[in-house]
């Protein structure tokens, strides 16, 4: 597997179908470990240049996978390009859907609305009966600054034991909550995967293919929720250029 700096970023340079061979592998182990997945974009590269708890939890994550349109184009422009995007929000799904009778799948679905995460349990499991849903949980507004909450959650997991954990907090709240409590999470993989939940549940709808494929994700989502990612988008347009003079200055 080929490790290389995108934007600042160490990343995985993996295929859809490698990062599900590694998960598949860390699944099958017969040790809870937690190991845990990272999918950084154009705004978590520029979040990472100043948030040294975000490095942190990026540095002890099992998997890096590239999201973001703008990685895959920086990646090219340097002239060393990863195989594919690899977005959470594909990812999740496509782990689902590998489930089989010979290798069942049990998940627990943590963040989005109340509600939210049963409804993309429910229908998840009516695609594959080789899944399980064995929790869902929406936590309150602030619970990763209230200890009795954190443990409540750490203690939901751990009872339920899943194979996997997807966990739809947004970033970089998600990262640094599993990166945390990685040590007490009674499962084998977290998924940091952002509005996946949501995107399964159908509370929010994801842009065209021809949208995702192009890089034009972001037209979508900005025209759905313009008040809360206009800001954050043009942060990240003036962020780009910097960060990949960055990389052509520094190439390692």
């Amino acid at each position: 597997m080929r490790r290389m700096k995108v934007l600042g970023v160490d990343v995985d340079a993996v295929s859809m179908q490698e990062a599900l061979a590694v998960l598949w592998e860390l699944i099958r182990s017969p040790n809870y470990g937690c190991a845990y997945v990272v999918t950084p974009n154009l705004d978590h590269a520029r979040m990472l240049q100043e948030n040294h708890d975000l490095q942190a939890a990026y540095a002890a994550a099992r998997l890096r996978l590239v999201d973001g349109m703008p990685l895959v184009w920086a990646a090219r422009i340097l002239g060393r390009p990863v195989p594919e995007r690899v977005a959470g929000s594909d990812l999740v799904p496509a782990l689902m859907a590998s489930a089989t009778a010979e290798r069942p799948l049990s998940f627990f679905l943590l963040g989005a609305a109340p509600g939210v995460a049963d409804r993309a349990a429910s229908a998840m499991t009516a695609q594959n009966p080789h899944l399980r849903c064995v929790g869902c949980h929406s936590p309150p507004l602030g619970f990763e600054n209230v200890a009795d909450e954190n443990q409540r959650i750490v203690d939901l997991v751990a009872s339920a034991s899943p194979d996997v954990l997807v966990v739809g907090l947004g970033a970089p709240k998600q990262e640094l909550w599993v990166h945390r409590h990685q040590t007490r999470l009674r499962t084998k993989v977290a998924l940091c995967a952002g509005a996946t939940i949501d995107f399964m549940a159908g509370a929010i709808s994801r842009a065209p293919k021809w949208m995702q494929a192009t890089g034009l994700e972001w037209v979508h989502r900005m025209a759905s929720q313009p008040s809360r990612l206009l800001p954050r988008y043009a942060k990240d347009a003036i962020a780009f250029p910097k960060l990949l003079y960055g990389d052509f200055r520094n190439p390692h």
